[in-house]
């Protein structure tokens, strides 16, 4: 490892501590080193604002971050252990090529308001590309809510065939269920969008420091105030982004349930093309659903994440070094889900009902309901009318598709309102 940043004369240095002091860092900071240079160019732009660097001095630093930004962007660079952070390797490449002015470009930040503003870079990219997969898996959602509105399918509670349902209905079910997703990611985006640059160790500095420019410049939707404050939210945002993630891989792992039971052979009800599916290594007959396995699972990443952040978050105010960790959580909790989520709109565009097996798992039990319903249209009291269709003598075989376009309550099969799901996916994420 190189000489760490904080680094004075006769202090030894001992490799084992440092290594263990750098953890997983310099491998984890290669999610965030293109956010830190961006957010280092917005600082080295106000240090020339308020004269701690000149114009020459400022247009050198610019192109040494942006030369290192379109290294790392096509893979000629790559951070690794000689570094102890990103941050400290962003210093070391400025003041290699650049000399006496890459010594300058710290003054008056740190490492903590670093991270910060890095961390919350990325964090807004990352639930952008949540929120846009949502839209994708709700969009095909409503289309084949729409082609499939009266398609009959067994509606279950507590796995137990309960009334004819519709493909219909279960299509637009996730797709609100996504909508909701949607609105969530967005409105923790929003929260999150605050600029902690500036507040230093969490106690600000003795410099003029033109925070608003760089609010601006990075693109962020308010200041975070009080340099306090910065501090103080270290976890907790890292926490309601990964909230807001595990709501849409909580939708998924449900979808992901019904998928599982619905391609099992007692149910039948669908077909997934061979690509979503593994052999087993002993039974030649087998094909395994595990990439709908492995998205039921991935909740388990987030939630092991938000565990993680939430037992380190035992602290008084002001930075400590626990906080380090809430990084690998952060990283990992958002890996996996998105990966998940990426597999998810092909999963919903290319799966394939089986009609005749769908319609063969609905018997005249399920009925009795629409029957109950009949008999108080026709003035019984609903509680005899309850008991009157609770005898299976009534039961009688009937035509789903008619019992499906009898259901008009809204948000039913006959009256699934898809123009209002379809109005709030526009004004939550236009065209």
């Amino acid at each position: 490892m190189n000489t760490p940043l904080w680094a004075k004369p006769g202090i030894d240095i001992d490799a084992d501590i440092q290594r263990f002091l750098a953890g997983d860092d310099v491998i984890l900071d290669r999610e965030f080193i293109r956010c830190d240079i961006e957010a280092s160019a917005a600082h080295a732009e106000g240090l020339q604002r308020i004269g701690l660097l000149t114009q020459d001095e400022l247009s050198a630093l610019l192109q040494g971050l942006a030369a290192l930004d379109a290294e790392l962007a096509d893979g000629r660079y790559v951070l690794d252990a000689p570094h102890e952070d990103m941050h400290s390797a962003i210093e070391a490449r400025l003041i290699e090529e650049l000399g006496e002015v890459g010594k300058k470009i710290h003054a008056g930040r740190s490492r903590n308001d670093q991270v910060l503003v890095a961390t919350r870079l990325w964090l807004r990219r990352r639930l952008q590309e949540a929120a846009g997969l949502c839209r994708a898996a709700a969009i095909i959602a409503l289309d084949r809510a729409a082609a499939e509105a009266l398609l009959p399918l067994p509606g279950y509670t507590h796995l137990q065939r309960a009334m004819v349902s519709s493909a219909g209905m279960w299509w637009a079910g996730f797709a609100e269920g996504f909508l909701d997703d949607i609105e969530r990611l967005q409105a923790t985006a929003h929260w999150i969008d605050a600029n902690p640059l500036g507040s230093a160790a969490g106690y600000g500095v003795n410099l003029p420091l033109d925070r608003e420019h760089s609010t601006r410049a990075l693109g962020f939707g308010r200041l975070q105030v009080a340099a306090t404050a910065a501090q103080l939210s270290r976890g907790k945002f890292e926490l309601a982004a990964l909230e807001a993630l595990g709501s849409a891989l909580l939708d998924l792992r449900r979808l992901a349930w019904d998928l599982s039971l619905f391609t099992s052979a007692e149910f039948g009800f669908v077909r997934l093309p061979d690509r979503y599916t593994t052999g087993s290594s002993l039974m030649p007959n087998k094909r395994n659903p595990d990439a709908i396995e492995l998205m039921r699972g991935v909740y388990a990443s987030v939630a092991a994440a938000k565990t993680e952040i939430e037992h380190l978050l035992s602290l008084p105010s002001g930075y400590h070094r626990d906080l380090q960790f809430t990084k690998g959580a952060l990283v990992h909790g958002f890996g996996r889900g998105l990966a998940a989520l990426g597999l998810l709109p092909g999963l919903l565009r290319e799966l394939v009902w089986v009609p005749e097996r769908m319609a063969a798992a609905i018997e005249p039990s399920m009925f009795a309901t629409d029957l109950a319903v009949e008999l108080t249209r026709a003035g019984r009291p609903f509680r005899d009318a309850y008991r009157d269709a609770a005898d299976p003598a009534r039961w009688a075989e009937r035509d789903p598709q008619a019992s499906l376009a009898e259901r008009r309550s809204p948000g039913a099969a006959a009256d699934l309102r898809l123009d209002l799901l379809h109005a709030r996916l526009q004004e939550l994420m236009p065209d």
